[in-house]
């Protein structure tokens, strides 16, 4: 591990964020305390596309980026942040090209003016963090299911920095599938959020819904023909002449990807024996999932709270600062990959 001095914990960690459309910077002390945490969201731009845009994306991240820097700086009471700031922590894969360079280049030129360290973190490897930043004394191993907008994984953590991937989605992350059976349905983006309200209002029973790779003993997912379930029940219904049941349906596409859900991170944990499991990733804010695993793993499942289930830059500093401190700071010349891969 490598050796800090007493100076070192005095300082700071700035965290970037930007790997798809959130806008995050942190503050965390070295001792691991987030000191501020901010979030610049875009949902209203990309509301009328359906989706984000990646070129408008990363526009908007330039745009709010320094504005961001400066005000989580002074949220966490630092007056000289040149002085203060010990390391910077970025984003630097997978994600979307264009967003990933606007915070890349920006924390590049923060550590060069500042002359401090820069380290490039893997998304997914924030995502596994909040759960650190969320519950005090959460060490390895674990399994962690990260399910998001473009994630769906099953990662084994070894230890703090080596990791294993357990299993993946073949097509469609969850999130992605949420998002797209709420467009089918005629509902707002971001989808997610909206089905999940309307699940609770309808009947889960109401529609036979196939749950997800269910057959197999692989640890895998596929949500994509669960997606064509729902457009094809959607089209049925309207070829009849009827008024669609959006909150029965809802209901029963939430049933069905939870089930796959936790019916694959089960078998991940009978597979290689972990008892303990984390969830992460914006998809883990969701009602149903986080009940699901409470009741199948009680005191051995970890959930962060709802402002660390989304995209942030505090679990980047987190990451970030723990891997600095064990393999030391990336070089200048680090480059962001979009289709990075955690192991």
């Amino acid at each position: 591990m490598r050796r800090i001095t007493a100076d070192n914990y005095s300082k700071v960690v700035l965290g970037i964020e930007t790997s798809c459309d959130d806008t995050g910077v942190a503050v965390l002390g070295f001792d691991g305390k987030v000191l501020s945490s901010l979030l610049s969201s875009q949902i209203k731009d990309h509301a009328a596309f359906g989706g984000v845009v990646p070129e408008l994306a990363s526009r908007k991240h330039q745009e709010a980026i320094i504005p961001l820097v400066r005000a989580a700086f002074s949220d966490a009471g630092i007056d000289d942040p040149a002085g203060e700031t010990g390391l910077v922590a970025v984003t630097a894969g997978p994600g979307l090209m264009g967003s990933l360079l606007v915070g890349v280049m920006t924390a590049k030129g923060l550590a060069q003016a500042w002359e401090c360290p820069i380290i490039g973190v893997n998304h997914i490897e924030g995502h596994i963090f909040a759960n650190r930043i969320a519950h005090e004394g959460l060490d390895p191993p674990f399994l962690c299911l990260v399910v998001s907008g473009g994630h769906t994984e099953v990662i084994l953590v070894r230890d703090w920095g080596n990791y294993e991937l357990v299993g993946k989605t073949r097509d469609d992350a969850a999130g992605e599938c949420y998002d797209k059976v709420a467009k089918i349905l005629g509902l707002p983006y971001p989808g997610g959020p909206e089905v999940d309200r309307l699940a609770r209002e309808g009947d889960p029973a109401a529609f036979d819904l196939p749950v997800p790779m269910s057959g197999t003993r692989e640890v895998e997912f596929s949500f994509s023909g669960l997606k064509t379930a729902v457009l094809w029940a959607v089209s049925r219904i309207r070829d009849e002449k009827k008024e669609v049941p959006v909150a029965d349906l809802c209901a029963a596409f939430q049933k069905a990807t939870v089930a796959s859900l936790l019916g694959k991170v089960c078998l991940a944990s009978e597979l290689t024996g972990i008892k303990r499991v984390c969830i992460s990733g914006g998809v883990s804010a969701n009602s149903a999932l986080r009940e699901a695993f409470r009741d199948r793993f009680r005191e051995n499942v970890y959930i962060p709270p709802m402002d660390l289930c989304t995209d942030n830059a505090a679990m980047i500093a987190a990451a970030g600062l723990e891997r600095f401190l064990r393999f030391g700071p990336s070089g200048l010349d680090m480059t962001p990959d979009p289709s990075a891969s955690i192991a």
